[in-house]
């Protein structure tokens, strides 16, 4: 572990085998965010790039009622003692280094979501890989309620393939509309949906599962899909052979040969 578990004060980290769990921890904040907890992900989100015994991660939140509501109203101001300043020309997102694909993560994230998720929660849900949601779970993005543009939240979403009239009317609406679990799974946003009780051992399984095979071909293929959403089929696919000789080696053929040698693997069936 390149990481001290005990260091962090809005995160509860534990390892527990080839998987990182993240759970958000400011329960009486609903697990917004402010800049302590940015700053502290961010820095677990590169401390992992290079974190050899860590091969996926899953991220929740402690507690059953939220997942995350966002950016903390009562935001710490920066270290300076100034707030973020508006201006036409520049503007530095507070949410900008939460997720992450943005911190260059490219180790499988599964997003166990454990109740309400809006606003700046869609820069986590936007950069994850796997979503996973208990039945009580909501989505909803309350920013032009509260006088502000629905921006970066949206867009992050549109990118990983949220359906435009969904983002639409879950922007337009603000809190005046919540989306539930069940037609969040609807529409693909989220995999799979389960009772609370069993959200942690269903995140845990596809976590583990994952973590199980060779690690170089399972970022290769991160970085191949998450690279296919964004370019052109034919750009994608002049870049195949670069994205598998990234992900090629002879130790990964060598422990994909001995889980193809020994017992059957019994799959779930979703």
């Amino acid at each position: 572990m390149s990481f001290d578990p005990t260091s962090f004060t809005t995160l509860q980290v534990e390892q527990r085998g080839a998987v990182a769990w993240i759970r958000l921890d400011r329960p009486e904040k609903y697990h917004a965010f402010d800049k302590v907890m940015c700053d502290e992900l961010s820095g677990l989100w590169r401390a992992l790039r290079t974190d050899d015994s860590v091969r996926s991660v899953v991220l929740t939140a402690t507690g059953d009622k939220a997942f995350c509501t966002g950016i903390d109203r009562d935001f710490v101001p920066a270290e300076d003692g100034v707030d973020y300043e508006f201006s036409p020309y520049t503007y530095d997102d507070p949410g900008q280094l939460l997720g992450p694909k943005s911190n260059d993560l490219w180790k499988p994230v599964v997003c166990a979501v454990n109740g309400m998720a809006c606003g700046g929660a869609f820069y986590f849900l936007g950069e994850v890989d796997v979503l996973i949601a208990a039945d009580h779970a909501t989505f909803f993005d309350p920013h032009v309620t509260y006088g502000m543009p629905a921006v970066y939240e949206p867009l992050l979403m549109l990118h990983r393939g949220m359906p435009f009239g969904e983002i639409l009317r879950m922007s337009l609406l603000g809190v005046h509309e919540r989306m539930s679990a069940a037609r969040a799974l609807e529409i693909g946003l989220v995999s799979e949906v389960c009772p609370m009780a069993e959200l942690e051992e269903r995140a845990g399984w596809v976590a583990e599962a994952i973590a199980s095979a060779p690690a170089g071909p399972m970022q290769a293929t991160l970085r191949t899909l998450w690279a296919g959403r964004e370019l052109s089929r034919q750009q994608a696919l002049a870049l195949g052979n670069t994205f598998l000789n990234l992900g090629m080696s002879e130790e990964s053929l060598a422990e994909g040969q001995k889980v193809f040698q020994g017992g059957r693997i019994e799959p779930r069936t979703r």
